[in-house]
């Protein structure tokens, strides 16, 4: 690895442990650089009694170097929910460290960086959710988690992806309007009878992945098995073997150990994963998320070093957002 500074060295010694958890995805000479900051992340979570919550989309050396816990928005929901910490660095987008504060407000919730956002969440506000309310008067709004909290507070119970069928249904109504995700939205509408009103915001991520890319993946990689996120086009979930959350998609892979398999989702995904079942090879079509690389190991040091940037959110708009994820979390 070349000259090794004191620092890093002891650095190296500490983070050896955590180091066998990524050392099939991350080379010696990366951990390295790694190093200095992970090790320091962890004193600095013990000196301000916090807490690490990382979306499954963060890099190896987040996931699995410094997270407390990682998991999809669902499960990070429910462990913010009941995290007994002074301090949450959600090492995620916006609007998860806005759920994270609605569903803890006692506690202190930073982000890394204030920019980190997501398509889907600028692709909706709450003036339009109101103006759907006048459209489509009495029918219940179904809002996905990846909204900004002002959206929520304007709805009336929020889903995941993981759960999305599960909420529309419990709503024992023939008609909603599930927000923001058109394909998420077209995808669960094939899955139920309820009848759903879709918005028209993309995941930019998932958006760009065609029934062409599958069948490429396929040709390229024969008996390849293809797990797809249900933000995907309809016509590419059409094609896949499985469609499901990152929670979802993980546990399959973890249940069914197949021989090659291709995540089409966001390419961190499969490194994470990855990591954890080193007999699985996984195809990887890179689709980065400009907004989750926005967090990065120093700017979580950073955040708990400074206390910086705090997510606050007004009482008028926590107090129905909150209802509407509460909602969400009591069905399931």
């Amino acid at each position: 690895m070349g000259i090794v500074q004191p620092h890093t060295a002891e650095a190296l010694r500490r983070t050896a442990s955590i180091y066998e958890r990524v050392k099939s995805v991350i080379p010696p000479m990366e951990w390295a650089a790694f190093a200095d900051d992970i090790d320091a992340i962890h004193r600095l979570k013990r000196e301000r009694n916090a807490i690490i919550l990382a979306h499954n989309y963060q890099t190896p050396e987040i996931y699995h170097g410094v997270a407390d816990i990682a998991g999809d928005s669902l499960a990070l929901a429910h462990e913010a929910a009941k995290a007994d910490a002074d301090v949450i660095v959600m090492a995620g987008v916006h609007f998860m460290a806005e759920t994270a504060k609605l569903l803890n407000p006692s506690s202190k919730v930073l982000i890394p960086d204030m920019k980190a956002g997501c398509s889907l969440a600028e692709s909706i506000t709450a003036a339009d959710v109101r103006l759907l309310r006048q459209r489509y008067p009495g029918v219940p709004i179904v809002t996905y988690v990846n909204t900004s909290a002002a959206v929520k507070a304007e709805s009336d119970i929020c889903c995941t992806s993981g759960n999305a069928k599960k909420i529309v249904e419990s709503l024992g109504v023939p008609e909603v309007i599930m927000l923001p995700d058109e394909y998420l939205a077209q995808n669960v509408a094939k899955e139920t009878h309820v009848k759903i009103i879709a918005w028209k915001g993309h995941c930019e991520v998932h958006e760009r992945f065609t029934a062409a890319d599958i069948t490429l993946y396929r040709r390229q990689n024969p008996g390849i098995v293809v797990l797809a996120h249900p933000e995907c086009p309809p016509e590419v979930v059409a094609v896949s073997d499985f469609a499901g959350s990152t929670a979802r998609m993980t546990e399959w892979v973890e249940t069914k150990k197949p021989k090659r398999v291709v995540l089409v989702t966001e390419c961190s995904m499969s490194d994470n994963v990855a990591a954890r079942n080193p007999d699985v090879e996984f195809v990887r079509p890179c689709q980065l998320c400009p907004h989750m690389k926005r967090i990065t190991l120093k700017n979580i040091r950073h955040a708990l070093e400074t206390m910086t940037h705090e997510v606050t959110i007004p009482s008028d708009i926590a107090v129905p957002a909150r209802r509407a994820v509460e909602r969400m979390m009591a069905v399931g």
